[in-house]
């Protein structure tokens, strides 16, 4: 029999009150026994709504049914021969507005746990030292890929298993993209991000890192002097936006990008030993924006021992863009919320150091071209907000470099290249996805669209 319970297994967390304190992950993961309690709910429904809802078409009531027969190592394969990063999308990937959002059992209840099942089994695996490394033969052909986020790890692995010859040109000095610089260690620790990539390298793809792409080499070496004979560039959206107000210079101002690289990649949480940077120990900390980057700066600026983090957002919270997961971490762990709040300037003292930010009451009025009501100032509200960090969480756009070096690749207002429905671009042989082609999104839709362009390359090579 089904088990009817009308809520999810609950995963151990964390204490809210030690958990602001540290930079360890958050989220426990579930026991066998709860996992295959939550695998239970599932009805394994004919028509299958939740593949619909995922961007790399899991199998998922496939690798739940074998978690419920205990075959552990069968529920691996299921998920890892359809998803390359399987650890990762378990823990970020926004599955209450994908696939969950489709589960027939969220109608009269909350839907199955997928993200945590599918934690599950990856954590499983990797303690267990379970691998699905399979590969066709190898085929002889080259591909590069640009950048090692979602979307180039994606396409890499999807390519290897076909037998391509894959090198991954990674800017920085760690592959992972994003999910080493952007997504701080509480939500994705970096050995799940180091172990996936491993998984990759035995699998035959090669990771260059250091390989500025547009400065090192240029696409169009990339084919003609480095015989590669295609290209996918998932270099991602790495160019912060500010709010564009007085006192974005000032000592103090970081956008969430720095903030969030210090932090992440170059290890600044551990202060003086074995740090690569130096961060700010901030007192008061204000983060402009609502989205999940916003949250990441905040809780970060909460673990660096700030005394008071505030989430500055024009709109209520209601209009929230992030994950309702991630805002109720916030809320538990102390981060205030100043909702219908907007910054005009940010004062710095003689010094040049910030000390504080002058605000702005809103209110929503008449619904944008976005359909959300538009924020709109209170005459007369204006006041200050004594501050000694502030950190824009504003959004990112592509950086410009590959696309002003390489000539006949269309892009669009924003930065954005252009792309067809499979990845195809303007110039022959060159695909593109996630955040290079869509702007700031979701790792799991960046995954989507590398897994996408990887048979769209495949399909290109074979006919040419």
């Amino acid at each position: 029999m089904p088990n009817m319970s009308l809520t999810k297994v609950k995963m151990a967390e964390q204490e809210p009150n030690v958990r602001n304190k540290n930079f360890f992950e958050v989220a426990q993961g579930y026991t066998l026994e709860q996992a295959q309690e939550e695998a239970e709910r599932c009805l394994n429904c004919k028509n299958r709504p939740c593949v619909s809802g995922c961007p790399v078409n899991i199998p998922i009531p496939d690798f739940i049914a074998k978690i419920r027969e205990g075959d552990l190592a069968g529920a691996y394969k299921i998920l890892s021969t359809a998803n390359a990063l399987p650890a990762i999308s378990g823990r970020v990937c926004p599955q209450e507005s994908q696939c969950e959002s489709k589960c027939i059992r969220g109608i009269k209840g909350e839907p199955v746990a997928i993200g945590r099942l599918e934690r599950f089994v990856a954590d499983w695996a990797r303690n267990n030292g379970v691998t699905n490394l399979e590969t066709a033969p190898a085929n002889g052909h080259r591909v590069a890929v640009i950048g090692s986020g979602p979307a180039g790890l994606t396409c890499a692995g999807e390519l290897a298993r076909k037998g391509y010859d894959v090198t991954v040109f990674e800017a920085l000095h760690l592959a992972g993209g994003v999910l080493s610089y952007g997504i701080p260690e509480f939500r994705l620790p970096k050995e799940i991000v180091n172990a996936e990539v491993a998984n990759l390298e035995k699998m035959g793809v090669k990771i260059e890192t250091n390989m500025v792409i547009g400065k090192v080499l240029s696409i169009d070496e990339l084919f003609e002097e480095e015989k590669f004979e295609a290209v996918f560039i998932g270099s991602g959206a790495g160019l912060p936006m500010f709010a564009r107000i007085p006192g974005e210079s000032l000592v103090g101002v970081f956008s969430a990008n720095e903030y969030l690289t210090r932090i992440n990649l170059m290890k600044g949480f551990r202060g003086d030993k074995g740090s690569e940077t130096p961060v700010m120990h901030s007192k008061n900390v204000a983060v402009i924006g609502g989205g999940n980057v916003a949250m990441d700066a905040a809780r970060c600026a909460k673990r660096m021992g700030a005394e008071n983090v505030y989430i500055v957002y024009r709109r209520g919270e209601a209009e929230l863009p992030a994950r309702k997961e991630e805002v109720h971490h916030a809320m538990e762990e102390g981060i205030i919320f100043k909702f219908l709040t907007a910054p005009l300037a940010i004062e710095g003292d003689d010094k040049g150091h910030v000390c504080k930010m002058k605000c702005i009451q809103m209110q929503l009025g008449e619904p944008d071209a976005s359909g959300r009501r538009r924020p709109v100032p209170v005459e007369g509200s204006e006041f200050e907000m004594e501050v000694d960090c502030v950190i824009p969480a504003l959004g990112t756009s592509p950086n410009p470099l590959i696309r002003s070096t390489t000539p006949g690749l269309d892009t669009n207002a924003k930065g954005c290249i252009v792309t067809a429905e499979n990845g195809g671009t303007s110039r022959e042989g060159v695909f593109a996805g996630g955040d290079a082609s869509t702007g700031a999104a979701t790792v799991i839709l960046a995954m989507g669209a590398g897994k996408t362009a990887s048979k769209a390359i495949d399909e290109y090579i074979q006919n040419k």
